[in-house]
């Protein structure tokens, strides 16, 4: 069983800054992509950032130049950190990781996406 688990969420005036992070546990035996998503009130989900195993970064545009993606792919962490916040980053954010589960599941380049529970950020005055 695959988890991710986030944590830094919260309320931030705007201007301000925060980190978000995730660390996944259980049995994967390789981890592509790591990343992060983001779902405002009666909105869909979207991409706001991900790094490949090899370390390459994508960014959503509203986020180009405030938020910084980094991951440690020894212990199978993500990290989100965020500058400049502005009340348009409101929203629930959620830790992504796609990859591997088995040796089996990689020599069929069947990949799964996990999912972590989401954690809400607020950028308010």
């Amino acid at each position: 069983q695959v988890s991710l688990v986030e944590s830094g969420g919260g309320l931030v005036h705007p201007g301000g800054s925060l980190t978000l992070s995730c660390a996944v546990s259980g049995s994967i035996y390789r981890i592509n992509s790591m990343g992060w998503y983001r779902q405002a009130p009666g909105e869909q989900r979207e991409l706001v950032a991900r790094i490949s195993s090899g370390g390459s970064t994508e960014y959503a545009d509203p986020v180009k130049g405030r938020f910084s993606i980094s991951r440690d792919s020894v212990v199978n962490t993500v990290a989100l950190h965020a500058d400049s916040l502005k009340p348009e980053d409101t929203a629930v954010y959620y830790c992504n990781a796609v990859g591997f589960r088995s040796l089996y599941d990689f020599r069929r380049r069947y990949d799964s996406a996990y999912w972590g529970q989401g954690t809400q950020v607020t950028v308010s005055s």
